[in-house]
């Protein structure tokens, strides 16, 4: 999760960020904030460019007088680490 300020609330609020690797670059983007997007060189540059992206989509969004949308939990899932489990239970779409 990434931490953003709420100016309404005067305190930071969590935002769930998902991070995808490729073999060129990190990718990042907030669920709850279609659109919102970053990418980089490493896992940790990519968290500093979405904390950014953050900031900024919200700002716009309020510009635009848009509600700003409540962060949504989730859990942590580091699928990367079991690649064994990947091969014994596939995903399959029907």
């Amino acid at each position: 999760m990434t931490q953003a300020t709420s100016e309404e609330l005067q305190q930071p609020v969590e935002y769930t960020v998902a991070i995808e690797r490729s073999p060129r670059n990190y990718a990042a983007w907030e669920p709850d904030l279609p659109g919102c997007v970053a990418t980089a060189d490493s896992r940790e540059h990519v968290l500093e460019e979405i904390r950014e992206a953050i900031s900024f989509h919200i700002e716009s969004m309020r510009e635009h007088g848009e509600p700003i949308p409540e962060p949504r939990r989730a859990a942590v899932v580091d699928a990367a680490a079991a690649p064994a489990a990947r091969k014994e239970h596939p995903c399959r779409w029907s």
